[in-house]
């Protein structure tokens, strides 16, 4: 399902002309869920539609979000499938926090239970 439900979501971002759409296999680094989808929109307004698309695509097709934060402002939203976790942001707040960079580094502790 988690394939599927990727490619709703990333379908349904590019028809609203998501920006910037990055895919993280994230399950080697967190045991919580497998993928981050994070893309960018032009502007509040422009976020909060890029997020409700991809939500109401995939309860659509029988895959609803377990919860989705920050729909008020559209600066940040989060919408948690379980499996997979997307974020849609504006590019200063997508920039500021890096979630690429920070999901791409194994933590420290994980690096120490490898060389045990």
């Amino acid at each position: 399902m988690s394939e599927e439900l990727n490619s709703v979501l990333i379908e349904a971002l590019e028809d609203l002309k998501g920006k910037d759409i990055t895919v993280l296999d994230v399950s080697k680094l967190s045991d919580v869920m497998d993928t981050l989808i994070i893309a960018s929109g032009t502007s509040n307004r422009h976020v909060k539609s890029l997020a409700t698309n991809a939500v109401q695509e995939a309860k659509d097709r029988g895959m609803p979000a377990i919860g989705v934060e920050g729909l008020e402002t559209g600066e940040w939203v989060l919408a948690d499938f379980g499996d997979t976790v997307l974020h849609v942001m504006m590019p200063a707040t997508r920039d500021f926090y890096d979630l690429e960079k920070l999901w791409s580094m194994e933590p420290r502790s994980r690096q120490q239970d490898k060389e045990k």
